[in-house]
């Protein structure tokens, strides 16, 4: 079903204009109790916008964001690309040097935040040798102005019209292999954004469709569904923090259509009790993606919610987008691919130098399209390391390609596992592994061997109340998966460490096995 105002959304400052004029009354954002109609949210992002210009930002800044997800996020995003300024949302789980460094990097003098980090933005400004300007948002501070009265207080804004290589959005990447950097997402990026997903199945979502945001807003799945929804004229429900049983009550409770999980949280879900009795039957989509998922995981959320699964592959770098296996081909061996290329976007297989390589060759995915990002803010070296030449966009993952033109991703190139000559990819291993009994959740890292240079080691987390033994799972991943594959040991955790997005930080893992010598990988 086309979008209320289809023809006329084609960046992202259209939505709330042009829903505000034909959906006015209509809930866009709904966050804890409190509900923001498509005209307020006109309205306010235009004050945001006048705020913005009043303290002096200006056409190609920065406007810096720490926080948990909330209403506010949407009117000063909005508002920013209405002053074609940026939103720099920051990972709020990082380090206080981190966020200095973020917040140095974006060169933002314009800085909100939410009370649960009030006091990280104390420490992060007083390390910055610039003014900053730090407005708080949803709650009072002494030190800080407050968004809500200067934004109420603000002149009107003096609009210019958008132009499509403005920066609206500024990503950081995790960092998990370095400082991050600064991903830079225009409205050339958006617009194609914005257009594509029309011919994305699922992915269409109809005008009165309740999309749940439970990703984090400084990640780039919960920005594009909620982007997807709000296009579609349709009402967000914005949750601060990803809670299980939260989640199936507003499930329930709001006849929830469409909502974005990490393949982490699919399986918490599935573990919660109360998912035996949640009535799921309002679900059209699950929307998953991130990171890898294993097939009994898939399995089981496919038979529990009962709704069509979409899996999207991309990175930041190409908003989100890239692959995608729609629901109707998740069957068979094809619940192992992350699809085919989106319309107009392609994807290849290529060699470390930049050579094609054919059905069934192993190499890294790569992908070209108007999705692929501006470049990187203030690293021009590490976009040319990313972007070749001619367009392709290196993804650091490596897969292979069938004769159908369906994508399989076998891991991270730096996260292979090469033990005694053969290459091993850690998620391929996990997929063995995760239907075992007794196992919740299992990584697999390289481990130092004498012999073979890396012996491949599973880390697990045991299923509530179990205790698995080490060579059951062991013997239940060789009917899997070739021997030299295998894990050789297993290790148990409480828990595995991970990223926002729900990535195994598999360097953290590693560190204890490979102290004192040379391997350090991302």
């Amino acid at each position: 079903m086309a979008d209320s105002g289809a023809e006329t959304i084609k960046l992202l400052t259209d939505i709330p204009r042009v829903h505000a004029r034909g959906r006015g009354d209509r809930v866009a954002v709904e966050f804890e109790g409190r509900r923001l109609t498509y005209a307020e949210l006109e309205r306010r992002s235009n004050q945001a916008a006048g705020l913005l210009q009043a303290l002096g930002v200006k056409p190609g800044d920065r406007v810096g964001w720490l926080g948990k997800s909330c209403e506010a996020w949407y009117e000063i995003m909005f508002g920013a690309a209405k002053a074609r300024a940026c939103l720099a949302p920051i990972n709020s789980r990082l380090a206080i040097p981190e966020i200095v460094f973020i917040l140095k990097d974006s060169g933002a003098d314009v800085f909100f935040v939410t009370p649960d980090f009030f006091a990280a933005a104390e420490a992060v400004t007083a390390q910055i040798d610039r003014p900053i300007r730090v407005l708080a948002v949803n709650g009072e501070h002494p030190g800080f102005e407050s968004y809500a009265a200067r934004r109420d207080s603000a002149p009107a804004p003096a609009l210019d019209a958008p132009q499509p290589d403005d920066d609206v959005l500024q990503l950081y990447t995790s960092g998990t292999t370095g400082l991050p950097k600064g991903v830079r997402l225009n409205n050339a990026n958006y617009a194609a954004f914005l257009a594509l997903r029309h011919q994305v199945e699922g992915f269409d979502y109809a005008p009165d469709d309740t999309v749940l945001i439970v990703m984090p807003l400084f990640h780039v799945a919960g920005t594009n569904i909620s982007y997807a929804g709000l296009s579609a004229g349709g009402p967000l429900i914005v949750m601060a923090d990803f809670n299980p049983v939260e989640v199936l009550r507003l499930i329930e409770q709001e006849k929830v259509a469409h909502i974005f999980l990490a393949p982490v949280m699919i399986n918490v879900l599935l573990q919660t009790p109360q998912a035996k009795t949640t009535d799921f039957s309002s679900l059209k989509t699950v929307s998953y993606g991130a990171s890898p998922i294993s097939e009994a995981v898939l399995k089981a959320a496919t038979e529990t919610f009962g709704c069509g699964f979409i899996q999207f592959y991309g990175m930041t770098e190409t908003c989100g987008a890239g692959t995608t296996l729609a629901p109707s081909e998740h069957r068979g061996e094809l619940m192992r691919s992350c699809g085919r290329p989106w319309a107009t976007l392609e994807a290849r297989i290529a060699d470390e130098n930049g050579r094609e390589l054919p059905p069934g060759g192993i190499g890294e995915i790569e992908i070209r399209g108007p999705i692929v990002m501006a470049g990187y803010w203030n690293r021009p070296e590490a976009t040319a390391e990313t972007i070749r030449p001619d367009g392709w966009l290196r993804t650091g993952d490596a897969g292979f390609m069938n004769e159908d033109g369906y994508f399989f991703v076998h891991d991270r190139v730096k996260d292979m596992i090469v033990s005694g000559g053969e290459n091993v990819y850690p998620a391929e291993v996990e997929n063995a592994i995760l239907g075992c009994p007794g196992v919740a959740d299992a990584a697999v890292i390289g481990v130092p061997d004498e012999r073979w240079g890396e012996a491949v080691k599973a880390i697990v987390v045991p299923a509530p109340g179990a205790e698995p033994d080490p060579e059951q799972i062991i013997a239940y991943a060789r009917q899997r998966i070739a021997g030299f594959k295998a894990p050789k040991s297993i290790d148990f955790i409480e828990a595995l460490p991970r990223n926002p997005s729900g990535k195994v930080l598999r360097r953290e893992l590693r560190k204890p096995y490979w102290e004192g010598r040379d391997r350090n990988v991302g």
